[in-house]
C-alpha cells in the first residue's frame, strides 16, 4: 500500500485533470490516474471551443467561470488559449429573429455581446460568403484552444507547480473498495492505493468500474465526426464560428428564445438535421480547420454498435453545407475521426455517490470544454465542504 492520498481520480480528461487541479489548489494531496498513455478521450476530439453563450442557467455560469481560469492559465503556462471569441452566423429571417432575441437575454445578465450587419461579418471575417450572413452576434470574450494539447499542457503544468500531485498514465483502475475510513483503489497491475474520497471520471468507459451502476443509469453515447483540412494559414476566419443549424440546435436558443419553437425547418436543413450536423469551423494555430460535426445516438448498453467506421456520406453532407458558407475550399481534407461522448437524456451530469467515499462525476455531454472547469470547481466544494 502506498501514502494515502486526500483524493484519487480515475480518468484524466477534462472533468478529472479539474477536480484534480481545484483539489490541488485546496492544498490535497491528489493521485490522478489515467487507464491510457495519454487522454484519448472527447477531450482530445472536440473543436476546442469555449462557448458559454451557448449553454444555459447554472451551466452558463460554470462556463464563464472556465473562461477565467483558462485565461488564467494561458497567463502562467501555454495552453494554446486564444480570446478571439464567438461569431453565430445567421442565414435566414428565422436566425436573425433567434440572435436578436439571444442579445436581448444576455443584455440583461450583462454578459458582453454584438450584432454585425452582413458588412461587419464579412469585413471581420473574409472567408464567409455573402451569399449566406444576413446578420451575427459576436461574444467577445468568449475563447478558443487546441484540444489536441490543451490537456497536455495542463498536466505539464499542474505537474510543474503543484508537488501534491501524482500523476499516472497507463494505469486502468479495475477495483474501488469502500473502507471503513475512505477508499482502497486497485489497478490492473495489481498496485493499491489508498484515499479519503475517490472520484470516477471515466468518459464513455463504461465496463472497468461498477458496470451494472452504468448499465443502469440511463445514459447514451454520441458518435461525432469532425474533418480537418490541410494548413491554410491565409484563410482569414479566426475564433469560434458557429453558423445556422447551430443557431437552430443550442440549448441557450431553445430556452432564451420566445420564437425558437415557432421557426420551421428550411428543407435544405432536413437531411443534416436527420444526422445532427451543424457545422462549425475553428482555425488551428498551424492554419488547419477544423470542421463538423454529426451525431448518432447509442444507449451505453449498445455503445459498440456505433462502431470505429467513418461515414463518407455524413462527411460529404457536412462539407457540403461547410462550402455553402465560406468561400475557400473545404475539400482539402487532411484528416476526418470520430469522437465518442456520454449524455443522459434528463441530466446535465450524471452524478452517483456510490458509497460515502466513491463518487462517480462523468456524463457532461458536450459541455466539457466550456463548463467542466466551472462545474469541478463546484464538485470539489460540495464533496470537501459538506
Amino acid at each position: 500500500m502506498q501514502a494515502k492520498f486526500d483524493l484519487i481520480v480515475v480518468g484524466s480528461g477534462i472533468l478529472g485533470t479539474f477536480h484534480a487541479y481545484h483539489a490541488l489548489l485546496r492544498g490535497l494531496k491528489v493521485l490522478l490516474l489515467e487507464k491510457d498513455s495519454y487522454p484519448v478521450g472527447a477531450t482530445v476530439r472536440n473543436f476546442g471551443q469555449a462557448v458559454p453563450s451557448g449553454m444555459v442557467d447554472q451551466w452558463f455560469w460554470y462556463g464563464v467561470k472556465g473562461l477565467e481560469v483558462y485565461q488564467a492559465l494561458q497567463k502562467e503556462f501555454d495552453i494554446s488559449v486564444r480570446n478571439n471569441g464567438s461569431v453565430y452566423i445567421a442565414s435566414d429571417k428565422d436566425e436573425q429573429q433567434l440572435i436578436h432575441e439571444l442579445k436581448t437575454h444576455y443584455d440583461t445578465v450583462g454578459y458582453a455581446c454584438d450584432l454585425l450587419s452582413s458588412d461587419k461579418v464579412l469585413k471581420k471575417y473574409p472567408a464567409i460568403r455573402s451569399s449566406y450572413v444576413q446578420e451575427a452576434l459576436f461574444f467577445p470574450q468568449e475563447v478558443s484552444l487546441e484540444p489536441n494539447k490543451m490537456i497536455h499542457r495542463v498536466h505539464a503544468y499542474m505537474q510543474s507547480r503543484f508537488e501534491n500531485l501524482t500523476l499516472n498514465y497507463n494505469a486502468p483502475v479495475i477495483g474501488a473498495e469502500q473502507l471503513n475510513e475512505g477508499v482502497c483503489v486497485r489497478r490492473s497491475n495489481g498496485t493499491s492505493y489508498l484515499g479519503a474520497k475517490l472520484v470516477i471520471c471515466n468518459g464513455n468507459e463504461f465496463k472497468l468500474l461498477f458496470p451494472d451502476i452504468f448499465s443502469a443509469s440511463g445514459q447514451m453515447v454520441s458518435k461525432l465526426q469532425m474533418l480537418r483540412t490541410v494548413p491554410m494559414p491565409k484563410v482569414e476566419l479566426e475564433g469560434n464560428i458557429l453558423t445556422g443549424l447551430t443557431i437552430r440546435r443550442y440549448e441557450s436558443f431553445e430556452m432564451y428564445c420566445p420564437s425558437f419553437n415557432q421557426i420551421g425547418t428550411p428543407e435544405h436543413y432536413l437531411e443534416l438535421k436527420k444526422w445532427g450536423i451543424h457545422i462549425l469551423f475553428k482555425k488551428a494555430t498551424d492554419g488547419s480547420f477544423i470542421i463538423g460535426d454529426s451525431h448518432e445516438y447509442a444507449d451505453s448498453n449498445q455503445v459498440d454498435d456505433l462502431g470505429f467506421q467513418i461515414s463518407s456520406y455524413i462527411n460529404r453532407l457536412m462539407l457540403n453545407e461547410a462550402q455553402r458558407i465560406v468561400n475557400f475550399d473545404v475539400q482539402q481534407i487532411a484528416g476526418s475521426w470520430a469522437g465518442y461522448y456520454p449524455q443522459h437524456p434528463e441530466k446535465n451530469i450524471v452524478e452517483i455517490n456510490v458509497t460515502d467515499d466513491i463518487h462517480i462525476r462523468t456524463c457532461i455531454g458536450g459541455k466539457g470544454m466550456t463548463a467542466g472547469i466551472g462545474y469541478t470547481e463546484a464538485s470539489i466544494q460540495q464533496l470537501f465542504d459538506h
